[in-house]
């Protein structure tokens, strides 16, 4: 999918998403202590990757909490949102939340978007990433992608979850 909503009006995306079956790209991104990573780093983990526009918005933070709680107890999983927000903004909307089972991953000199074409690329939020959620498996084959109808809806958090027990059943 190549395109998103914003309150009912079309958005363009940079490009279409990784599809199910696809290996998944690597990124790099800037942690709160603005060290780098990448996807690599997590290894064999299943991976959930929660991309959002900006921590600054109502139903990102909602995401993000509802994320945080969903996942937390599910070993050998990491769950990663990824916002272009600076990673001090970050930092400080988690440690106010008590977000502890997500890790924040700022795309401000990363390459998520771009490498992902979530990058919306008109529309006023026009160089923030679209909504989407990505479950990648030990090997960074994306298993399951949901390209959110609308930036101002949440996901569908029991198929994500649905994926991600999938995956670690099979471990």
């Amino acid at each position: 999918m190549n395109s998103t909503k914003l309150k009912g009006n079309p958005v363009n995306l940079a490009g279409s998403v990784p599809a199910k079956g696809d290996a998944a790209p690597n990124f790099t991104y800037v942690c709160e202590d603005l060290s780098e990573k990448s996807l690599k780093d997590h290894g064999s983990k299943v991976k959930v990757v929660i991309a959002v526009p900006s921590l600054d918005t109502g139903i990102c933070q909602i995401e993000t909490r509802t994320f945080n709680e969903k996942l937390a107890g599910h070993d050998g999983v990491v769950g990663i949102v990824v916002s272009k927000d600076l990673p001090f903004a970050m930092k400080r909307f988690c440690a106010a939340e008590g977000i502890e089972n997500v890790e924040i991953a700022s795309d401000f000199r990363g390459n998520f978007a771009s490498n992902y074409n979530t990058l919306m690329v008109d529309g006023p939020l026009k160089g923030l990433s679209a909504r989407v959620v990505f479950v990648l498996d030990a090997s960074n084959t994306v298993q399951y992608v949901e390209v959110v109808d609308d930036i101002t809806h949440e996901p569908d958090y029991s198929a994500v979850l649905e994926a991600v027990q999938g995956l670690a059943a099979k471990a």
